[in-house]
C-alpha cells in the first residue's frame, strides 16, 4: 500500500524528519540521515559556513539529490532575526523550504507565538514555504495554517528535553481542525514518543537531540526509523477500544461442553 505526503509539491514517503545538530561529527550525521530513511532533513542558517567554501561544512555531507533541505531559523528571539535568516538561507541557494523558529525564552526555549506569526506572513508573502515550530495551542495553530503556512509543528516537550508528547490532547485537537500537515516537534526522546506521536494520527515527526544525543546515535536513528514505521501503521490499522473490563479472546459461543 503506498502511504504518502506531500508538502510544498514535493512528495515523501518517510514520515520522520531530522536535524542535523549535535552529533559528534559531520561523518556520524551522514550515517545518521542514512540510517534514519529521512528524506528532508534541517539546516540551522546560522550554523552553516556561507562564506569561506575552503572549509569543510556539513552541507558537503548532505547530498542534495537525496534529501530535501529544511533550513531553520534557529537562535532568533525576533520575527526580523528570523525573517533575516530565511531569506539569507535563500539567497545561498538552500531553497524555498523554512523552518521557521522565534524564540520567546532562553530556558524553557518556549516559542514566540505572536512573533512566530509575524514573521510568517510575511515569509508567506515572500513564496516561503512556511513550517512553523509553535506551542500545542490549537488556536495558534489554526492562526498559522490560515497565515498560508505550509505545515503546524506543535512542540512535544521542550526542545531537547526528551521527556515526549506532554500533552497528545492538545494535539489530537489540532489534528481534528488541521487542513496541513502537522508535524510534532522538539521533546521526542526515544521510539516510544515517536510512535505515540503517529499513533494518534501525525503526518510526521522532527527529532534531532534525541537520535543525536543518545548513547548510539545510528542505532537510535534506526530505531526512530522504525517507530514511525509502526506507529503510523497502527493509525491506519485502527487499535481497539479500551475498555474497563475483560473481554474474552476466544468468543464463548461455539465451545463444547
Amino acid at each position: 500500500m503506498s502511504d504518502t505526503w506531500s508538502i510544498g509539491g514535493r512528495v515523501f514517503k518517510s514520515r520522520l524528519l531530522v536535524g542535523t545538530g549535535k552529533y559528534a561529527s559531520f561523518e556520524q550525521t551522514r550515517q545518521a540521515l542514512e540510517l534514519s530513511g529521512a528524506e528532508m532533513v534541517t539546516v540551522a542558517v546560522r550554523r552553516v559556513n556561507l562564506d569561506d567554501k575552503t572549509q569543510d561544512s556539513l552541507l558537503n555531507y548532505i547530498d542534495r539529490k537525496k534529501y530535501v533541505l529544511l533550513p531553520n531559523t534557529a537562535g532568533c528571539y525576533t520575527a526580523d532575526d528570523a525573517i533575516r535568516y530565511a531569506r539569507l538561507g535563500r539567497e545561498v541557494g538552500l531553497g524555498d523550504f523554512i523552518k521557521l523558529e522565534v524564540i520567546g525564552d532562553q530556558k524553557t526555549l518556549f516559542p514566540d507565538n505572536e512573533a512566530t506569526l509575524e514573521a510568517a506572513k510575511v515569509l508567506v508573502k515572500e513564496g516561503f514555504i512556511v513550517l512553523p515550530y509553535t506551542s500545542d495551542d490549537p488556536i495558534m495553530a489554526k492562526k498559522l495554517q490560515d497565515a498560508g503556512c505550509a505545515a503546524v509543528m506543535p512542540l512535544g516537550a521542550p526542545i531537547g528535553s526528551g521527556l515526549g508528547l506532554r500533552n497528545p490532547y492538545n494535539v489530537r485537537i489540532i489534528l481534528e481542525t488541521a487542513k496541513v500537515p502537522v508535524i510534532v516537534d522538539a521533546g521526542v526522546g526515544t521510539a516510544s514518543d515517536a510512535a505515540l506521536a503517529m499513533e494518534i494520527g501525525c503526518t510526521a515527526v522532527l527529532i534531532n537531540t534525541g537520535i543525536a544525543g543518545a548513547k548510539n546515535p545510528l542505532l537510535m536513528a534506526e530505531a526512530m526509523r522504525d517507530a514511525v514505521s509502526a506507529g503510523r501503521k497502527a493509525f491506519l490499522a485502527g487499535r481497539i477500544s479500551k475498555k474497563l473490563y475483560a473481554q474474552a479472546s476466544s468468543p464463548i459461543e461455539g465451545m463444547i461442553e
